[in-house]
C-alpha cells in the first residue's frame, strides 16, 4: 500500500504528507487500533480509514486527495 502512495503523481505529493507506521512497533500498533483498523493494507485520510483490506485504484485515490484537498481549501 504505501508503494501506491510513493508512485502518486508529483502534483498529488506536493499536497500531502504521509505518514507510515511499522506493525513491528508499539506505535505502528497503537496507530492501528486508533483507526480501528482490522486488517492490512489500510490507508487513512484526514484520520479516517478510507481503504482497508485492499489498494485503491491510482485514479480513485487521487480523487479522494483533490476532492479532500479542495474541501479544506476553499475560500483560502
Amino acid at each position: 500500500m504505501a508503494e501506491s502512495v510513493k508512485v502518486l503523481p508529483e502534483e498529488i505529493q506536493d499536497i500531502i504528507d504521509v505518514h507510515e507506521w511499522d506493525m513491528r512497533t508499539r506505535e505502528g500498533v497503537q496507530r492501528f487500533r486508533d483507526l480501528k483498523a482490522k486488517s492490512l493494507p489500510s490507508v487513512a485520510l484526514d484520520e479516517d480509514l478510507m481503504y482497508e483490506s485492499l489498494i485503491p485504484m491510482q485514479e480513485e485515490l487521487i480523487a479522494e486527495i483533490r476532492r479532500r484537498y479542495e474541501e479544506k481549501n476553499q475560500g483560502v
